[in-house]
């Protein structure tokens, strides 16, 4: 018997009230929540529509944290007792603002203000994504200010020597030492960001659970939407942690040589 035979047999008799086996209204709750008019596509919709943005946003985030951390690390290293660069220290006072709102405020917070008080635009996923970039972007700069503040400061004053000018030297000594340092946080950053395009879902963000939750409302059932949304976004961890584990193995591998 073909499963939508089965499906429609026992839905008939838990329709007329006949008592069901366990089993059987699992079968029946299944079936509804992944199969029934193809909603696994669904899932697999939301899924990829998850990856996207969380790759989106780990970009974005990446390429402003670059920006702020040179900006505040290149603050941060000006000689003591020369004059200060007011320029700079402008740009790093407004940096600073913006990492202290940004990891001072909940993310969900900071979508809902992007969504319905900025852009107030109907292209939610959008929004969603610049949001997560956004948010994604302080603590990127926090990570890569630190690996770049770990590496020794006698590597700068090589460069410098060497007749380079500041960026020169950090895009060409030190960024490349400080990568092996930070490429593992980044890897933590991406799985954080990973499960936090959850939160797209309440700005109408078209994501994995906003399609589990679209599904639940059309089958009147949370439990079989909600705990495979939570299974895919297990996997989906649990890759790249595993991906994420490798690389730190292969990092530690060529420090030794």
């Amino acid at each position: 018997m073909a499963l939508s035979q089965l499906y429609e047999t026992w839905d008939a008799l838990s329709r007329s009230g006949t008592d069901l086996a366990w089993w059987q209204d699992f079968f029946i709750g299944f079936y509804r929540a992944f199969i029934e008019e193809d909603r696994w596509q669904q899932y697999l919709e939301g899924t990829g529509t998850t990856l996207v943005a969380t790759a989106l946003a780990l970009l974005m985030g990446v390429i402003l944290g670059v920006v702020v951390a040179v900006v505040r690390t290149a603050h941060d290293q000006q000689r003591p007792g020369r004059k200060k660069n007011p320029v700079l220290g402008a740009v790093n006072a407004i940096f600073r603002v913006y990492v202290t709102v940004i990891r001072g405020t909940p993310m969900m917070l900071q979508l809902l203000i992007w969504a319905f008080v900025v852009f107030k635009s109907r292209q939610y996923t959008l929004v969603g994504i610049f949001g997560l970039g956004i948010n994604s972007g302080a603590y990127v700069s926090e990570i890569i200010r630190g690996g770049l503040m770990a590496v020794d400061g006698g590597q700068m004053e090589a460069g410098r020597s060497l007749g380079m000018n500041y960026f020169d030297t950090m895009r060409f000594i030190v960024i490349p030492q400080a990568i092996k340092a930070i490429l593992p946080s980044l890897g933590n950053e991406f799985i954080i960001l990973l499960k936090d395009t959850s939160l797209l879902s309440m700005i109408s963000g078209q994501e994995l659970l906003y399609f589990a939750q679209a599904v639940a409302t059309r089958t009147y059932n949370q439990m079989f939407p909600l705990i495979g949304a939570a299974c895919i976004y297990l996997v989906l961890v649990l890759i790249f942690t595993w991906l994420l584990g490798k690389l730190e193995r292969r990092l530690r591998q060529s420090d030794r040589r």
